[in-house]
């Protein structure tokens, strides 16, 4: 907004020229998002407690989580409406690709609202069924993917890291591969949300780090040194990437440990599932790997603990999974486990930067 409002003035004052630039934008979303995180933390914990919203933690679960019980939850409405506004005040609206990343924010936002609504308010144990979940979540991502898929400027090869002649082209396949880029995220991120700042951590480095990939992809000049898919237009998701990055640091404001409050599923689903489609726009789907690491091994951990214990009729690879239960039933306390984990989502994050120039 603040771009069509202030931009066209450059013609008679030159100051304005900077709201061209993409990288200029992008710093100020970050800091708009932050601050409003920051100035609306204590507001919507207060609001949070009053209506009683708390979490509810399971009794099977690490015994000290017990003492979380009733932290006010659904704090991921926070975290949504500071990245759309930054997002919306700074970003170019006249591209496409910026309201197909909210159009998946928003949506799967709402999904992850109506499960915390019914449990946290409506006290409904099971929330919003598991599959309806799911299933939701596929169609958004099936319209995302038709959508890109339907452009005449997008490309349907897939880029493989570190190997820059294996680009396997997956024509219509291509819908199915980037939806399931895009729910698996979603939900991986959702897994992970389990410690305090646990989550929000790797968000906000892997956020930074698609700033990076985002602006490089949508450069030519720069994606034809750098030898990536060019995605003319993909360099404004570095705005949107850079209002999450903003809102995430906001939020950990609040919610690292011991935590005033949570994000809930309202949270954690939209997180991932904007991640994984900003992946998708900028051809980083494979690279999301990477950069999303620590949610990778999450997600795996729960798959593998499952697997192995329907085979092997009650056995276990973990203590409990997410695997970061695992590391507190060896006795790690919490707080290392949250920090050990953010080390090495950065390290990951700097490693998927450094594809950039290993092709």
């Amino acid at each position: 907004m603040l771009y069509h409002l202030l931009y066209p003035l450059h013609t008679a004052f030159s100051a304005f020229n900077v709201f061209r630039y993409i990288t200029f934008r992008t710093i100020y979303a970050s800091l708009t998002a932050l601050l409003i995180c920051w100035l609306l933390g204590p507001w919507t914990i207060r609001k949070l407690a009053e209506r009683q919203i708390g979490q509810y933690v399971r009794t099977d679960g690490p015994p000290a989580h017990q003492t979380k019980t009733g932290t006010p939850t659904m704090g991921g409405l926070l975290i949504l409406f500071a990245t759309v506004t930054a997002t919306l005040l700074w970003a170019n609206l006249t591209n496409p690709f910026v309201w197909i990343v909210l159009l998946v924010m928003i949506s799967y936002g709402a999904i992850g609202f109506i499960d915390d609504y019914l449990m946290q308010v409506k006290k409904e144990s099971r929330g919003l069924p598991g599959r309806i979940k799911i299933l939701i979540q596929v169609a958004v991502g099936l319209l995302v993917a038709g959508l890109l898929y339907a452009r005449a400027d997008f490309d349907t090869h897939v880029t493989i890291p570190f190997f820059k002649q294996v680009v396997p082209d997956l024509g219509w396949t291509y819908i199915l591969f980037a939806t399931t880029v895009i729910v698996g995220t979603s939900n991986a991120v959702n897994l992970t949300d389990g410690l305090d700042g646990l989550a929000i951590g790797p968000v906000t480095v892997a956020a930074a780090t698609f700033v990076i990939l985002s602006y490089v992809a949508g450069h030519v000049k720069i994606a034809q040194y750098l030898q990536i898919q060019y995605m003319a237009g993909s360099g404004e998701l570095a705005v949107f990437c850079g209002a999450l990055f903003g809102a995430g640091m906001g939020f950990l404001w609040y919610n690292s440990y011991p935590a005033q409050i949570f994000m809930g599923d309202v949270g954690s689903l939209p997180l991932g599932g904007a991640l994984g489609t900003v992946a998708v726009i900028t051809r980083h789907e494979i690279l999301l790997v990477l950069v999303g690491g620590i949610f990778v091994v999450e997600a795996l951990s729960v798959i593998f603990q499952v697997s192995f214990f329907k085979v092997t009729n009650g056995r276990r690879i973990f203590k409990m999974a997410p695997i970061h239960h695992h590391f507190e039933l060896k006795g790690w306390p919490e707080p290392k486990v949250i920090v050990r984990f953010w080390i090495i989502a950065i390290i990951l994050g700097l490693m998927a930067v450094s594809t950039l120039k290993l092709r």
